[in-house]
């Protein structure tokens, strides 16, 4: 799909409810909208924010929630009216994001000291920051919602936060620096 101009695109999702494909345009601060059937951009959402690095969708596909890297910020947006909401500033530098099962909060880890941030999405606020073991990189929720994991790569390990009581609970060792999660919708086994 062409975008016109080099606009550093970085994370796509797609969103089941509409059928379509949002993706991060850093370079442009947007989040550009994709059609897939026919391949062009019907639309974009201004994230307010430059370096709007990765994205999170709700799963009802009314929010998008980006992780803004050098501003340390969260960008919520309107995905069906296609506007910002809000930029909410949480952290000095941030790293990737995700979302609760029951899209409650926003999980993106805070990239200069050892904490993940929670945000809460009805507030729009930080609801808590979680201390961790070394800086946290990406994270994904289980499919029960109970427990969210959490790559540390400096210390090649996951942590597995404990969703009803927001803390990390535990660590698991892995292979040499963690980058991204991905859970098997059974919730047996998690590839890191």
């Amino acid at each position: 799909i062409d975008l016109g101009h080099g606009v550093r695109p970085h994370c796509i999702k797609f969103d089941p409810t509409s059928g379509l494909f949002y993706v991060t345009t850093e370079l442009d601060q947007t989040v550009s909208i994709l059609d897939p059937h026919t391949n062009t951009i019907v639309g974009s959402i201004p994230t307010g924010s430059p370096d709007s690095h990765m994205l999170a969708l709700s799963h009802d596909g009314r929010f998008g929630y980006t992780a803004n890297f050098s501003t340390g910020s969260v960008s919520i947006l309107d995905l069906k009216a296609r506007k910002l909401l809000a930029v909410v500033p949480v952290a000095p530098t941030l790293q990737r994001i995700s979302i609760s099962n029951d899209d409650r909060y926003v999980f993106t880890s805070n990239f200069t000291t050892p904490e993940l941030i929670v945000l809460d999405t009805k507030t729009r606020a930080v609801a808590k920051r979680i201390p961790l073991s070394a800086l946290g990189y990406a994270s994904a929720p289980t499919p029960d919602g109970k427990s969210l994991l959490v790559a540390l790569a400096k210390t090649n390990q996951v942590g597995v936060i404990d969703l009803a009581t927001l803390t990390l609970t535990r660590t698991i060792p892995v292979a040499d620096t963690p980058q991204a999660i991905l859970i098997r919708p059974d919730g047996k086994f998690a590839y890191v």
